[in-house]
């Protein structure tokens, strides 16, 4: 029987856990900055941060599309799927590339919750999105790898037993390739920190979690070494164009429910004695945000195919990040102008949600750099930097 694309049973389950987090559970957490430990726990009680483990590990073995629909669901409903995606695209580095023994290791437990890797370490604070030029090394002694640098907006570390981190083990120099010479390690949290690793949160718009890492002479053994040393840019491009359509994916989530507030508060707001969503300068954007969400979505679906069929997605999974990120910043925009005054209150949960789809024209990846990668890549023009 042909598996549905929509998972419409996981979105209509989903949606009723996420009815058991409402705006009040949400807007706590963002006054007192708080991680949604709950709603973590429910989910993977549930089983949907488990949705890409297969089966043999103790997940349900779906596609990506599968967690697409979870995670979107999560953002429609007004929650944030940002304190536990990562959760999920780091399969895409850990399936593909870890070894037999590391799944047999680690995916049972993170399936179970008895383990969380929510944590993606690769950024930091001289190279940002030049991801070739990152400085953090590991240098091999023995059966350990020593690990020394800096990381900075690497979300959830606080809350995470396991980090996928990437590091250079030969210099940028020496290799062929720019892209060369990169590993990506596992690295266990729960003994990292405080022998070798330093965590310090950083304050930012939203509640995201976000943290700088330091790193002096921790070591990691070498047994946690996914794929090949030197490959590890090949390794963490699964995870990146992984994290990139699930984003997607949310941004989408979001884009419909401002819509929605947006409708629904513009056919209850009464102004001169009339609808205020029966002016078409009220009417008319509104309209507007739901074509452009509608129309990131097939993008969306798009790139998940080709993801799950093990095609080449850097392309759409880039554009579908861009595309759903701009519908929900301009539905997020209309939503606050429908509401006018009320769009800035609290209670209303608009402001807290504008706040917090604002960060996806900017990261996993800049619209920029996207708009560059596109321009060299796909349409043959040379290279601005």
């Amino acid at each position: 029987m042909a598996i549905d694309k929509t998972y419409p049973e996981i979105r209509d389950a989903v949606a009723r856990l996420c009815a058991r987090f409402p705006g009040e559970y949400w807007r706590k957490l963002d006054h007192d900055r708080s991680y949604p430990t709950e709603f973590v726990h429910a989910l993977t009680e549930a089983g949907y941060l488990s949705v890409l483990i297969p089966e043999e590990y103790g997940g349900s073995g779906l596609p990506l599309s599968s967690a697409c629909a979870v995670l979107e669901e999560i953002q429609h409903s007004g929650g944030n799927g940002g304190a536990c995606h990562a959760q999920m695209y780091t399969m895409g580095t850990l399936l593909r590339h870890g070894s037999d023994e590391q799944k047999k290791h680690y995916l049972p437990q993170i399936a179970s919750g008895a383990l969380r890797l929510q944590a993606f370490g690769v950024t930091e604070p001289t190279s940002g999105t030049d991801t070739s030029r990152i400085r953090t090394t590991a240098v091999r002694d023995g059966d350990d790898y020593v690990v020394n640098g800096q990381k900075v907006w690497i979300s959830r570390t606080e809350h995470s037993d396991l980090m996928i981190l990437l590091v250079r083990t030969t210099p940028r120099e020496e290799s062929v390739k720019h892209t060369d010479g990169m590993s990506v390690l596992l690295v266990d949290m729960r003994e990292a920190l405080g022998n070798g690793l330093t965590i310090k949160p950083i304050d930012t718009l939203m509640n995201h979690a976000t943290t700088e890492l330091f790193f002096d002479d921790l070591r990691v053994p070498v047994k946690n070494l996914i794929g090949a040393e030197g490959a590890g840019f090949k390794c963490i491009l699964d995870g990146m164009n992984a994290e990139r359509i699930l984003i997607a994916a949310e941004c989408i989530g979001d884009a419909r429910w401002f819509t929605e507030k947006s409708a629904q508060y513009a056919c209850e707001r009464e102004v001169f004695g009339r609808p205020i969503g029966q002016n078409q300068g009220i009417q008319f954007p509104i309209a507007r945000a739901h074509i452009q969400t509608e129309a990131a979505a097939l993008m969306v679906q798009q790139a998940a195919d080709l993801y799950d069929a093990g095609k080449p997605a850097g392309a759409e999974a880039n554009m579908a990040k861009l595309l759903a990120s701009e519908a929900s910043w301009a539905a997020a925009d209309q939503c606050i102008q429908t509401h006018g005054g009320y769009g800035f209150a609290v209670e209303y949960d608009v402001e807290r949600k504008f706040r917090e789809t604002r960060l996806y024209q900017v990261a996993p990846v800049s619209t920029n750099l996207i708009l560059s990668f596109i321009a060299t890549r796909e349409l043959g023009m040379p290279r601005s930097f």
